[in-house]
């Protein structure tokens, strides 16, 4: 099938469903006037900002996926040390940030675009017993802004209900955090609303460009995506977006930062970031361009239909009462002899967040010559997991689990951090499992 340009930038822009699938596509366009939507409300943001710095030390986020990997991205581009992102349910983890805390002289913002998130409510939970200031991001009338209400939490700041998570960088989910670091938004915006410009012309189209390169290079085959190192970590926001957009109906782009492009199942994309402020037109840029790619691969790039599989599994097994054992299953040598031309080896480290993944991922990548993708659980389950269920069966799965250490209670929750990952890691398996997915699970200590 040939895609016309034009009819396809138009047909973005006049928001019909029909230039992907013709279902409900249109109700998640809100993404592309959010940076002029956002600058309206930033006077109120820095208000909030200002009214915090003689009482606030640290910022801490709790969230998940679309709602804490942008924030993340411009943490490590802006170099806050202040800041801190948690988006794993470790205990050790968990224990480590709350030792580098004052919990008094701590803002938690817990963002959430649904609300129940369980990541993000229990992390809440958790912290709320402790002390310390608290504000949130959610979309209206959610169970977090009601909980907010309950809590005297000092500020809510509402969502956009027509933008997905991982098209949520440009909203209050992205941006707000950008103010508690001190970053100016208004200059992020500003560059956001030239790529957004940029991106409605019919000829020299950034967004375009990119998601056309990556739309074709799927269609010869070439569909692991290897993001060049741009520094700041926006392969990790890019990864979500592209993983979750695409990986469904058997299809998707693979996304692999890092990699070498240096493959016939490989394209090269580099992120444009001259400055710390080209994230505001790189963040647009990656969004029009997977809606885009969206249209060539023939998928709706606004949904996630299986992103629901490994939580459903995930509370099956908390509702057992029991602590699932997670015992080894297979092999890394097992695993790695099923590789086929075209697939791509997955490390799914339900570990603590400290342990560098590296070594592991370059003895598979020269084992086996495939493409290396890597992601800490459960932070994955939000970014990739999309993929890994609903993507093409390319996929080698090496679940890495460890011992979490002793249990740390979730208040008004039957279970603590600890059975909750483990529970986190056995239902992501279980349901890549019964997917017919090629998988095996090893513990940390015996790679």
């Amino acid at each position: 099938m040939t895609v016309d340009r034009v009819a396809l930038i138009e047909g973005i822009w006049a928001r019909d469903s029909t230039t992907w699938t013709g279902h409900d596509e249109a109700q998640w366009l809100g993404w592309l006037d959010e940076p002029l939507r956002v600058q309206e409300q930033l006077d109120e943001v820095r208000r909030f900002a200002e009214s915090l710095h003689e009482t606030v030390d640290d910022v801490v986020l709790l969230g998940m996926g679309g709602s804490s990997l942008a924030p993340e991205v411009l943490r490590r581009t802006f170099g806050v040390d202040r800041f801190h992102v948690l988006d794993t349910t470790h205990p050790q983890a968990i224990r480590d940030l709350e030792a580098r805390l004052d919990p008094a002289r701590t803002l938690f913002v817990a963002a959430s675009k649904s609300g129940t998130t369980l990541e993000t409510r229990s992390h809440t939970s958790y912290f709320l017993a402790r002390g310390g200031l608290f504000a949130t991001i959610t979309d209206p009338g959610s169970e977090l802004e009601r909980l907010a209400e309950q809590s005297g939490f000092l500020r809510v700041f509402h969502g956009e209900p027509s933008i997905g998570g991982r098209y949520s960088a440009l909203s209050p989910f992205g941006i707000v955090p950008a103010v508690l670091m001190g970053a100016d938004a208004t200059r992020l915006l500003e560059r956001a609303t030239e790529m957004r410009e940029a991106c409605r012309s019919g000829e020299d189209n950034p967004g375009y460009e990119l998601g056309h390169q990556l739309g074709e290079g799927w269609r010869e085959g070439r569909d692991k995506v290897c993001i060049a190192d741009a520094g700041g970590g926006f392969g990790l926001w890019a990864e979500q977006l592209i993983a979750e957009s695409t990986g469904k109906e058997g299809k998707g782009l693979v996304p692999a930062p890092g990699e070498s492009p240096a493959g016939a199942d490989r394209q090269a994309a580099e992120p444009l970031l001259p400055d710390p402020y080209a994230l505001g037109s790189e963040f647009f840029r990656w969004e029009f361009a997977i809606a885009v790619a969206g249209a060539y691969l023939g998928i709706n790039p606004f949904d996630q239909p299986n992103v629901q599989a490994a939580k459903d599994k995930t509370n099956e097994v908390l509702a057992t009462g029991e602590e699932p054992e997670l015992e080894p299953h297979g092999s890394v040598d097992e695993l790695l002899a099923q590789a086929r031309e075209g697939d791509y080896v997955c490390v799914q480290a339900f570990v603590d967040p400290a342990v560098d993944l590296g070594p592991l991922v370059e003895r598979l990548r020269s084992r086996t010559g495939c493409v290396v993708t890597h992601g800490y659980g459960p932070r994955y389950l939000h970014s990739t997991g999309q993929l890994h269920k609903g993507g093409p069966d390319t996929g080698l799965f090496l679940q890495v689990v460890d011992d979490p250490g002793e249990e740390l209670p979730i208040p008004g929750k039957p279970f603590g951090f600890r059975r909750l990952i483990r529970a986190q890691a056995a239902g992501d398996f279980e349901s890549l499992k019964e997917r017919g997915r090629r998988i095996a699970r090893v513990r940390l200590e015996e790679i």
